[in-house]
């Protein structure tokens, strides 16, 4: 079936059709049965804060992921906390990443390549996960769509000439725009760069592209560096990440694998624009760079790279672009539908990915869930502790579930500390609070994700519960563990 829709029609619908798809995905269980993980606490308590109060935080943790904290910020202000504002921009932004594929596709590989790319992004499943986070990394990945998008524009601009036009300049800038936005969102975005540098090697770029884009690029970089210097006193944070591992890089493989194969469909010829010259690249370049990084640091997580699925989508558009033009001349008529066809396989297929990444069993924990436990279990007059000292997030979140409580080891709140987990005080006056109380509450993780603590504060509190309190109620669940102890009969507080 040959595509009937008008020439001026399909240039809206291609990119229309796509983030339509895309934000159904992405609307369709949003709430995730009102749950929010550990991850997604973080974003919430920060976007709680002042402006003042979240710069102040920025200089002691989490600067990496300043900038999406003062946006998220500024959305709770105007719509309210919720686990629709916290997860909408992330559905936003995966729309417009995907009708930056159609878009691409469609001028490298034609209309059922964009169409295919852009209704494939959404179903990948890594991106389905993040599709639906309250994280900057689907925000980084609309970013890298439009760099790359501008990037074609000005590539395919003037063919075969090496240059790309004489009113390019406010693209470039847009460009480099783009580039230094993702890279302040997260600065490992700027493995794009050397993803786009191996495109223009593939395409035989003319000097003045590789000069300006060399411009460009570097201003983006230099706008980005102080954040990347600063951030790298912080890199406490990331040294939970485990070192690198031949099992880690199976996941890649598997993504490289798909992409080479999807690329052998598309033809590629050296020296030519093509979507595999573009999209090869994006896949391949930003995932081999965080192996490569992660060998001198262990940075290996793949959302630190969900950028590089904008790369794979164009390569399997352009594979069922290919598909559908082997298979025109056996079935005329029927070739057409070969790509609505794949991707409603496709949905049917990933069926459980789709559920799965939408319950509250895909993340780790829900801090919500207990915050409920809280609020059920607890008496005014109760203590209540924090180990790790971490999981103070459910409190922060739900500060109503834990109304008339007494968090007894905390010294300084996140607030007044200008930290997320706030500051608690020495081990010994732990202990002295915990035996001034008849009931406390220990808010812990579940005993399947538990870690054991080195803290010493977290020490004193297990011993202190240990020693002078029984056990009288426990409850799991999604992750996180509440256990109510009450004082041992006729034992003192001394």
């Amino acid at each position: 079936m040959h595509c009937h829709i008008p020439a001026a029609r399909r240039g809206p619908l291609i990119w229309l059709i796509p983030s339509l798809w895309t934000l159904g995905l992405g609307l369709w269980g949003l709430a995730r049965q009102d749950s929010v993980w550990r991850d997604e606490a973080a974003t919430w308590q920060v976007a709680g804060r002042s402006t003042g109060e979240i710069v102040d935080m920025l200089g002691n943790v989490d600067a990496v992921h300043g900038l999406y904290y003062l946006l998220m910020h500024g959305l709770f202000e105007v719509f309210g906390a919720s686990t629709t504002t916290l997860r909408l921009p992330s559905v936003l932004a995966v729309a417009a990443a995907a009708a930056c594929v159609a878009v691409i596709g469609r001028r490298l590989a034609g209309f059922w390549a964009g169409l295919g790319g852009g209704l494939a992004l959404a179903l990948l499943p890594a991106v389905q996960f993040y599709l639906q986070e309250g994280r900057p990394y689907a925000l980084v990945a609309a970013g890298a769509g439009l760099s790359t998008l501008l990037l074609v524009s000005l590539l395919s601009e003037v063919p075969g000439t090496g240059r790309s036009g004489r009113r390019a300049w406010p693209r470039w800038t847009a460009y480099a725009v783009a580039v230094l936005v993702c890279a302040l969102l997260n600065w490992l975005s700027l493995l794009v760069l050397p993803a786009h540098a191996a495109t223009l090697w593939w395409v035989r770029a003319g000097r003045g592209v590789w000069l300006r884009w060399a411009a460009y690029g570097a201003c983006a970089v230099a706008g980005a560096l102080p954040l990347v210097l600063f951030s790298r006193s912080q890199s406490d944070q990331v040294s939970w990440i485990p070192p690198l591992t031949w099992h880690m890089m199976i996941g890649p493989a598997i993504l490289l694998a798909v992409g080479g194969v999807c690329a052998l469909a598309d033809r590629p010829r050296a020296g030519r624009l093509s979507a595999t010259a573009v999209g090869l690249p994006l896949l391949a370049v930003p995932q081999l760079g965080l192996i490569g990084i992660s060998l001198v640091q262990p940075l290996f997580l793949d959302r630190y790279v969900l950028f590089s699925m904008v790369g794979l989508a164009l390569l399997i558009g352009a594979g069922l672009a290919a598909a559908v033009g082997a298979a025109r001349p056996l079935f005329p008529r029927g070739a057409g539908l070969l790509v609505p066809g794949a991707i409603g396989i496709s949905v049917l297929a990933l069926l459980p990915v789709e559920l799965g990444k939408r319950a509250p069993a895909s993340r780790v924990d829900d801090v919500l869930a207990v915050a409920g436990e809280v609020a059920r279990l607890g008496r005014p007059g109760d203590a209540v502790v924090f180990v790790p000292a971490a999981r103070r997030d459910t409190a922060l979140v739900s500060p109503e579930a834990f109304a008339g409580l007494a968090d007894v080891a905390l010294e300084r709140s996140p607030v007044a500390s200008a930290t997320l987990k706030g500051e608690e005080a020495d081990p010994a006056r732990i202990r002295e609070a915990l035996l001034g109380r008849s009931r406390v509450l220990l808010v812990t993780d579940a005993a399947k994700v538990a870690k054991p603590s080195g803290a010493a504060r977290d020490a004193a509190k297990a011993a202190v519960l240990k020693e002078r309190f029984t056990v009288v109620e426990d409850r799991q669940v999604r992750g996180r563990r509440v256990t109510v102890y009450e004082r041992r009969q006729g034992v003192s507080a001394k």
